[in-house]
């Protein structure tokens, strides 16, 4: 497949794939032919965003977009067989042969393992909750890490829901050798607005989530009364069976990027870096699923392309004083004015990768003074969103614009979920980032602050 068929690695995986390495484990990371054509097709990409691969905050992209890509995909390498091989324990189980326990036929589960990988539609990570369950043959069991370790060798691919889970299924049955095995996945893949949708949809829905199963041996049957148990060990994990799609049900609507029209013909050399990418990652660009692939991600890279957009900011924000009453929390106590929960969307400078969430704006109103609408800060909001961004510069740049007609006591506070951080550094659902930006009186006085940061909700809508 691609770029490693050639080199020094003969892995035969469970699905039939045969990889090569490409170039030879005496090289470095850095010196790989596979990660120096992937920084060669990052500059490409950025190039065409009307970016300088060569400023401040970009010089080492390339690096780190390939270094989480290959890290991304490393499962392409990796042997099913290597992981499982020792791992298998003598159980005998209940001498008496009277019901089923351990090694002698007892369901066994692992719940709630975090898996990340790459839609294969778009490129894009997404994040999976991963229920296996087996049910060991021959009075032998396999240590439980290992099951974790065999649904993240074909996580880390470029993957779909249903084909994800059957490959966990069909590589454990292989591995392992147990009566059946049971896999259900809970997917959530990031729903990305363009800058128009941003704006004019305020009940766009972040996210898509999709709940898939597999089964093998006792299993394979899905109304096999085994399944009934398997499922009641979920159940306070609110899965409904009704909700669950098997092999053959495939839902083609999973990836939100099948809404995207194809790229121009003038992207010819974005589309063609993206096609390198995936030949570097080890995958076949042909390959009927990957074909639209290069149009759909360039087409979502470019909401973030270095040009003028239509609006104007500046005289915008001078302009158009949104006199509108708040459709947001609107506060206002000794003259402190507030708007929560205002969304956005944006992409890290750093991986290519997006970060999301909501921001969070006060300021002080003198008397008679009447409060700003909301349509006019959201839009500043999306305005320093749809760019390739970092969560500290966007906190200060919304800081910064708001004082410039709202006065010098501003305080903005920045809550977000990050890709590149939850799926390639802590690898942990939920986490989130906050930055803050205070000036004027915001900056000197403490209860100012606290005053402010009292109001802020205590959930913010910024996970999936």
């Amino acid at each position: 497949m691609g770029a490693l068929d050639e080199g020094h690695y003969d892995l035969k995986l469970v699905n039939g794939v045969n990889l090569g390495g490409g170039c030879g484990s005496e090289l470095g990371f850095e010196e790989e032919p596979q990660t120096l054509a992937i920084e060669e097709a990052v500059k490409v990409l950025l190039q065409g965003l009307g970016e300088d691969f060569n400023r401040e905050g970009l010089r080492k992209t390339p690096h780190r977009v390939a270094k989480a890509l290959r890290e991304g995909t490393r499962g392409y390498k990796q042997n099913v067989k290597d992981i499982v091989s020792g791992a298998l324990f003598p159980e005998a189980g209940l001498e008496s042969r009277v019901g089923h326990a351990g090694g002698a036929g007892g369901l066994v589960i692992v719940r709630d393992l975090d898996l990340f990988s790459s839609c294969e539609s778009c490129l894009l990570p997404f994040q999976v909750k991963c229920h296996v369950g087996y049910v060991p043959s021959g009075h032998k069991v396999v240590g439980l890490s290992k099951l974790s370790r065999v649904a993240e060798v074909f996580a880390k691919r470029l993957q779909e829901p249903q084909r994800l889970a059957y490959e966990i299924c069909a590589a454990l049955q292989h591995g392992i050798r147990p009566t059946g095995v049971a896999v259900i996945l809970q997917c959530s893949h990031i729903h990305f607005p363009n800058f128009e949708s941003a704006l004019f949809d305020p009940n766009h829905k972040g996210w898509v989530k999709m709940l898939v199963r597999s089964g093998s041996g006792v299993f394979e049957n899905e109304k096999a009364d085994i399944w009934t148990d398997f499922l009641s060990l979920l159940r306070f994990q609110g899965i409904n069976i009704e909700d669950v799609s098997s092999r053959g049900s495939n839902d083609k609507s999973w990836c939100p990027s099948h809404t995207f029209c194809r790229a121009a013909a003038s992207d010819s050399a974005m589309l063609g870096a993206v096609a390198s990418i995936l030949c570097s990652l080890g995958e076949d660009p042909s390959r009927k699923e990957l074909v639209e692939t290069p149009a759909r991600f360039v087409k979502w890279l470019m909401n973030f392309k270095n040009s003028n957009l239509d609006l104007k900011l500046n005289g915008f924000v001078r302009s158009k004083r949104d006199s509108l009453t708040s459709n947001g929390d609107f506060i206002n106590e000794e003259h402190l004015c507030s708007e929560l929960n205002l969304s956005f969307w944006s992409q890290c400078e750093h991986h290519l990768l997006p970060f999301h969430g909501v921001v969070h704006i006060g300021y002080y109103g003198s008397n008679g003074f009447s409060p700003v609408g909301k349509s006019l800060l959201q839009s500043i909001v999306h305005f320093y969103g749809f760019k390739l961004q970092v969560q500290e510069r966007l906190t200060r740049q919304i800081a910064e614009t708001v004082s410039s007609f709202l006065g010098e006591d501003i305080i903005v506070v920045v809550e977000a979920s990050h890709s590149c951080m939850i799926s390639r550094g802590i690898e942990k659902f939920g986490s989130s980032t906050a930055t803050i930006a205070v000036l004027g009186r915001f900056s000197t006085d403490p209860s100012a602050r606290a005053k402010f940061l009292q109001i802020i909700p205590n959930s913010s809508p910024c996970e999936g």
